[in-house]
């Protein structure tokens, strides 16, 4: 058993780039799966469908955070996935599982036309700080990276040709994710006035350096001036964070038309199972678009009511 675990975590570290924390999680989840099979006489590598299915009803009884028992189920598929591509196995016992529905609040996230309306606000703020604010907002919606890979960007992540920004995320992995030409005129035009931020004659490695003592923005210091551009909209201010940002570059993508596994690398989840929330945003826009529409809908029902 041990052998075909080790096999997985080195092929999950030298092809994925896994890093160490999700390697160790996913040791220990198969480690458990192990377990909880031997207990039943049987082996890890000879599971059957059936026999996953009972262990995540174990989990379930367990009372195991919903983020655990995700994990867990993706690192068994993606165990098992492995074994079937290296032909240890001629089945795959997960294929038709589905993840467990936990009643998860949904991620907030904003329209594309609360984006626009933002982002054209801070192009009205006066001088260098519209610049700033602009450039921050455009990379935010064109990557999808997190509040704390963006104050930490240096000003290498910005290719020459700045089509592309280089982020380096949890577990020190990094990844490349494509700019859009707004996100990329506004880097343009903000590197001109970068040297602004800093004391004269001082040099700095990062893309947004500022004269505090970290050398560069900060969460606080951004997410303070979010909030400050908030006010001048008519948006929900609570509804306004760095990582809205995030979920709505996502959810937009996807609406799109976007592949699921192509989201995951740009957003830098180490499994699936974080992205898959995004799908559910989608089934919930649908659930709505019908409510709203459907000629059978109560509302509209009522509406026809004399």
């Amino acid at each position: 058993m041990e052998k075909y675990i080790d096999s997985f975590l080195e092929m999950m570290e030298a092809e994925r780039g896994s890093s160490p924390r999700t390697i160790e999680a996913y040791k220990h989840d198969l480690e458990d799966l192990s377990s909880f099979l031997a207990a039943n006489k049987k082996k890890l590598e000879n599971a059957e469908n059936i026999n996953i299915r009972s262990y995540i009803v174990h989990l379930k009884k367990r009372d195991l955070a919903s983020k655990t028992q995700l994990r867990r189920l993706s690192a068994i598929r993606e165990f098992f996935l492995f074994l079937f591509s290296e032909g240890i196995r001629e089945d795959n016992p997960v294929a038709g599982i589905e993840s467990p529905s936990f009643n998860k609040p949904l991620p907030k996230y904003l329209t594309v036309d609360e984006v626009q309306k933002l982002i054209g606000i801070a192009k009205e703020i006066s001088g260098k700080k519209s610049i700033r604010m602009v450039a921050i907002l455009e990379l935010l919606y064109a990557s999808g990276i997190r509040v704390s890979e963006l104050v930490g960007l240096p000003l290498s992540a910005v290719a020459s040709d700045k089509s592309i920004i280089i982020v380096r995320g949890k577990g020190n992995k990094e990844r490349i994710v494509p700019l859009s030409i707004p996100a990329r005129t506004a880097i343009k035009e903000y590197i001109s006035t970068r040297n602004t931020y800093l004391k004269k004659g001082r040099k700095s490695r990062w893309l947004f350096p500022s004269r505090g003592k970290t050398g560069h923005l900060t969460r606080d210091g951004f997410f303070k001036m979010l909030k400050k551009l908030a006010f001048k909209t008519e948006i929900d201010v609570d509804k306004i964070s760095p990582h809205v940002f995030r979920h709505s570059f996502a959810s937009h993508i996807l609406e799109r038309g976007a592949d699921l596994r192509i989201i995951q690398q740009m957003l830098g989840h180490a499994d699936i199972s974080s992205t898959e929330i995004y799908t559910h945003i989608q089934d919930e826009k649908l659930r709505n678009l019908i409510k709203e529409h459907h000629p059978l809908s109560k509302k509209n029902n009522e509406d026809k009511k004399p």
